[in-house]
Order: structure tokens, then sequence, then C-alpha cells
């Protein structure tokens, strides 16, 4: 494991010099602690689709081959030869992309927690933490995809016998790749879709010259996916400021006070929706249990159970909540009734009469 921890980050990096790419491959590593969730996942992106970086259907971007054994038509030695050409420096440009938490090999004894394909000259299985030290280094730039691979997920929580840890962790938080960008994470159980590739379409457009250096927060994440809190987009926001909130599901309400940690964690799924705008836990009633947060899930459990400063703030916010609550009823009431019509004169009147309708409207 490597050096740094997350609040050693280093702020504001500069803008580095990144050559203009004309062809990356994507070597995705699923050979993690992991189960594929955030490879099935991206499939269901639309903003962009998968197919729509591969097929070119994106102005100005390289041209992309994907190399990812669960969308692959290739198998066997025909896909691996991709990883093992890259390895040996004979794919020039490539991005590498990691997918579940990585083992911590020292502990394994005489064994390996996880591993990725065999070695040609030995067939003895190769692991995943030696595909990671052969390829990272000569990658353009570094993805994790999902949490288990930004931040251990749950395969690295207390107890387990791994060691596992996410891929920063092992490389080090100020890893930077040949071409000078620091580890990229993309956090979600799985990763949300269009939060995966929307920050590899802007790595793309990095690489092509069209974009300055991707912004990224203090945990590594992209800004403008991760710098809200489920709360501030979510629907039943306004619920918690009256202080109404639900003690079982099936409520519109607010959650927190059935294990809602939505106020704190940072993720924009109440927003985005998951798939075509639509889901999202809080959005189909499901509570936020932080699974985006480098603490999850140790930190944040048990998950059903009110977090500790959702107590706090929901009884200081009591008061509070119903002052507003009445004070809003009163407003509503108001504006429930129409206005007086403006006139100059005393009666209301319709211009319209029921016994003389020739009147009102001459044949």
């Amino acid at each position: 494991m490597a050096d740094a921890a997350p609040d050693a980050v280093p702020h504001g990096r500069s803008t580095q010099h990144v050559p203009n790419i004309e062809e990356v491959h994507i070597l995705w590593i699923t050979a993690g602690l992991s189960c594929d969730g955030d490879t099935v996942s991206i499939t269901a992106a639309s903003e962009p689709s998968i197919e729509d970086i591969l097929l070119g259907a994106v102005p100005g971007l390289p041209k992309v081959h994907l190399h990812n054994a669960v969308l692959a038509y290739e198998v066997g030695d025909d896909f691996m030869k991709f990883f093992h050409s890259a390895a040996r420096g004979e794919i020039e440009n490539f991005l590498l992309v990691v997918e579940g938490s990585i083992p911590n090999e020292h502990l394994s004894g005489e064994g390996y927690w996880a591993a990725f394909g065999t070695d040609p000259e030995t067939g003895e299985p190769i692991k995943t933490t030696q595909w990671i030290d052969r390829l990272a280094g000569k990658a353009l730039g570094v993805i994790a995809a999902g949490t288990c691979a930004t931040y251990g997920g749950v395969h690295g929580m207390k107890g387990n016998p791994t060691g596992c840890m996410g891929l920063a962790d092992y490389l080090g938080w100020h890893f930077e790749s040949k071409a000078g960008l620091p580890i990229i994470n993309v956090p979600g159980c799985p990763v949300q879709p269009d939060n995966f590739m929307e920050t590899l379409l802007y790595v793309l457009r990095q690489l092509a010259g069209l974009a300055p250096m991707i912004p990224l927060d203090e945990e590594l994440r992209p800004k403008w996916l991760f710098g809200m809190t489920v709360h501030q987009g979510c629907d039943r926001a306004a619920y918690y400021e009256q202080a109404d909130f639900t003690h079982e599901y099936g409520s519109r309400k607010c959650l927190v006070k059935i294990g809602c940690w939505g106020p704190v964690v940072q993720c924009n799924v109440p927003k985005r929706g998951w798939i075509a705008g639509v889901g999202g836990c809080p959005n189909v009633g499901g509570i936020c249990i932080g699974c985006t947060m480098p603490g999850f899930p140790d930190k944040l459990m048990p998950f059903m159970d009110e977090p500790p400063g959702a107590r706090i703030s929901s009884t200081l916010v009591t008061p509070y909540g119903f002052l507003i609550r009445n004070l809003r009823r009163l407003t509503n009431s108001t504006l429930s009734k129409e206005p007086k019509w403006r006139h100059n004169e005393d009666e209301r009147t319709t211009g319209y009469h029921p016994d003389k309708p020739e009147e009102a409207y001459p044949l």
C-alpha cells in the first residue's frame, strides 16, 4: 500500500500538457473484489451511452477500443493479448479502468485473493495487483469505477480477511499517470451509469486536447458530479425544513428518522435519477446509505437506524419547522382566494343577463 492519506491530496492541480490523442484503448479490469455491477450499470448510460463512445458518435473524440471481460466478444488468449501487449509497452495510448477493491496480497501467505489471466511462461495466475503494477504507470489515465475500486467498499469493511483497499490507497493519493492525470474516482454501489460515462467523456475530451485538467475534489471525485449532497437535490428536502418526518416506509416525507444519511452524503442520484432520469434511492422511497462516501460502509452502519447527527438536527429544526408550516398555511390560505375584481362600480357585474340573453349578446 502506498503512502498518503486522502486529506493530504494537493489542491488546485494546474492544467498539464496532455498530447492530442487520436486513438485510445480502454483496458478495464473487472478482477478486483467486486460483483461486476459497475460494468453492468454503464450499459444503461445515455449521456453518453457506451455505444456513442465506441461508434464515434461524439465529435472530436479519439477512436476508442474497449476491452472489458464482461462486454467483450473475445475470450481467453484473444481477450488477454491486449493487456499483455500494454504491459510490454506495445500499446502506447490506453486508459486503465479498475473495478473492484484491491486486495492486500501480503496477507494471503502463499496464495492470492484475486487474479486475471495466466502467465504464458509459468502458467500461474496473474494477480490483480500485478496487473495494476504493470499497467498503471504506462496508462494515460487511471479511473476507479464504483465504490469498491475507489475506497474499498463492502469488501474493505472491518473484519474482512483480505485487507482490501481502494485504488488510490494502493497506488498512492499523489499518483499521476504518464499524461499527468491524477487518479479519478467515480464512486457508487454500483456507479451511476451516466456519472461514469460523463467522466470518461471528459477524460477522452482532455486527451483530444479539447478540455482542461479534470476538476476533482479532495477524494478525487469529479467536482461537478459530487459537489452537492443528496439532501440538496432531494424532492423530500422541504419536508426536512418543515420538520415533517416519516417513521415508516411508503411515505412521501423526509426519511432521516428511519436511517437516511442524505443531508451529509455527496451524491447526485436524487437529481439525476438512475436510468433515463428515473429512480434513485430517496426518489423511490429508499434511504440513502452513503455508498459514494469513503467511509462506506463501516462509518454509516447500522443502516436502518437514525443517524446520530439526524437526532440532533431534527430536534433543533422541530420548533422552526412548526413555525414555517403554520406560516406557509397562512400564506397559502390567502393565495387560494380570488382577488376582488378591479373596476369602478360598486356592484359585482358579469356582463351576462340570464333573463335577457339578447341584451348581453344581441343577435
